[in-house]
Formats: C-alpha cells, structure tokens, sequence
C-alpha cells in the first residue's frame, strides 16, 4: 500500500470512530450545547490529533532516516546505503534514492576518469615542451654566457658569472617542475623510487626532516593505482611542505592485509578550520577513481595525518 493510501485510509478510520460515537454512544450534543459537552467535544478533537500524530510519526520515520541519509551524503566518499525497510512508499522511495545515488557516481567515475587523464595527458605534454624547449633554449644560453665570458674584460667577468649562476638555477628550477608535472622516474623505476625522489627533493628544498619506510614486497599494481599513490602523496607533501609549519614527516607505505597503505603524517598546526580545497578534492576524485579509501583528518599528537588505502584485487588494483 503506498504512503498516500496509508495516511488517507488512517484519517478515515478515525473520523468514522469519531461519528459513530456521536451517533451511537452516550456522547449527545443538545440544541444549546452545554459546557460540558463542549469541553467533550474539544477533548475527542484533541484525542483524535494526537493519535493522527503518533501515527504519522511512527509511518514517516523511514522517510525521516531517509532525509538525514540524503543531507549527510558525500558524493566524494562511497559510503553504505540505507536499507530498504519500511512500508512500500517508503521502500519504493530508498529503493530510488540508492539506484540514483548508483547511477550518479558511476557518472562521476567515467567524467572523473575522463578529466584526470586529460590532466595528466596535458602535464606530459607541457613537462615535454619546458624540457625541449626552454630546457634546450636555457642550456644554449649557459654555453653562450660561457663563450662571452672567456672572452670579455676581466672586470666584467664577475658580472657575467652571476648571470650564468641566475641561467643555471631557472634551468634547475624548469627542470624540477617538469619533473613534478611528469614523473617519469615512477614509470621507469617503480613507485618507491618515485617517492623517495619525491620525498627527498621536498627535504631539501622546505627543510623538512622526513622519515620513510616503504615495504619491498609491495604487490604488483596497475599504471593508474601507482600513479593515485604518487599524485596523492605529490600533493600531501606539497600543502605539508606550504601550509603546515611542519618540521618533520613521516612518510610510509606498506602492504596490510589485501592492500596498500600509504601514510603520510606530520607535526605541523593540523587541518583546524580550514575548508576544503581543490588539492583535496582532487585527491579525493583519485582514490574514489581507484577504489581506494581516503581519510585527511588532525592526528591526536598534533599535526595532519593522510591515510589512503588501496585494495588490490587478483594482480591490479586497476582491473
């Protein structure tokens, strides 16, 4: 029965209760009502509203579970549905709720997986044009500041040499960015050397003092769920190495169970109030691209923590 019949077919049966008591019972109303039968009548009305209540209270709290479901969802986190309990609107209406909630994030994971490769297929090819070309570009300057300088005044020697210092750190600094934008020391090494040259070029350049512990027997993973793995510890380590006025960091990531478990953690000022930004979110877009469990939250000893888990099924957490 849907919820509409139910709440009708209740009403009703209370109003016929209502007016066979009148007609049938010892209850009268005279030509000139009395206070008494007043005073009757007001209460059997009141009666009458506070079952109406109880029993639309107890028919409508799926619907209510419901609503607080529907506030609290996360399009950015797969969480559980809710069960499909209650009467046949209210399952009817879970039901619904969950079948769209199904189809929307299968949506997100297509247009997800569509954006975030674009992305990556873009970083590939500007980290190519700024190693062609202003890397090549840069590297004949030196050679050109090399041949002025053997070549001028003495007393413009010095000048020329700063010149040369100033060319040569662009061009390691050019450099150091395309290696950021494309990491192709995890496609020719593998994910643990890609983290410590992660991890050790943010040390020496933030003054960070970071402890790694990465498992050798890590299982075999796919191309997209190693770089998920790096992006998200790119982009930790980044906002660490910015925002969080952080000495140290720990940097781990082992194999648990069916899975991996990156950890990042350090002993900054923590998370606090800050909202959400569009680095976090796009780490969040690439674990949910992989199946992969995220959780960024203050660490009871003070500072941030990044969990991400991985589950890797048969040999690829890809496939």
């Amino acid at each position: 029965m849907s919820l509409f019949w139910r709440i009708f077919l209740l009403n009703s049966v209370m109003l016929i209760t209502g007016i066979l008591l009148l007609l049938f019972g010892p209850i009268t109303v005279s030509e000139s009502p009395q206070v008494s039968e007043i005073l009757i009548l007001f209460s059997g009305f009141a009666g009458l509203l506070v079952i109406n209540a109880g029993l639309l209270k107890l028919g409508l709290r799926p619907l209510r579970r419901l609503v607080r479901v529907m506030t609290a969802t996360d399009l950015l986190s797969s969480g559980p549905r809710p069960a499909m309990r209650g009467h046949a609107g209210i399952a009817d209406l879970i039901r619904t709720f969950n079948t769209m909630l199904d189809r929307l994030e299968a949506e997100r994971a297509l247009s997800t997986a569509r954006a975030l490769s674009a992305q990556e297929d873009e970083r590939r090819r500007v980290a190519q044009e700024l190693h062609d070309e202003v890397g090549q570009s840069l590297t004949a300057v030196l050679l050109e500041l090399k041949r002025v300088k053997d070549h001028a005044p003495e007393e413009l020697r010095e000048e020329l040499r700063q010149v040369q210092e100033t060319t040569r750190d662009s061009l390691d600094e050019i450099r150091r960015i395309a290696r950021r934008l494309r990491p192709g020391v995890l496609e020719e090494l593998g994910l643990n050397s890609a983290l410590k040259a992660l991890t050790s070029e943010v040390a020496g350049s933030a003054r960070l003092t970071v402890h790694r512990k990465f498992d050798s027997d890590l299982p075999e993973l796919g191309d997209e769920a190693e770089l998920v793995l790096y992006r998200v510890a790119q982009e930790s380590i980044t906002n660490t190495a910015r925002h969080a006025r952080a000495r140290r960091l720990e940097v781990s990531l082992r194999r648990v169970g069916n899975g991996i478990l990156l950890r990042l953690r350090d002993d900054g000022k923590g998370l606090g109030r800050a909202t959400e930004g569009a680095g976090m979110r796009g780490m969040r877009e690439r674990a949910l691209l992989v199946g992969a469990d995220l959780s960024i939250a203050d660490h009871p000893e003070g500072g941030t923590e990044v969990r991400l888990h991985l589950p890797v099924r048969n040999r690829s957490a890809s496939q």
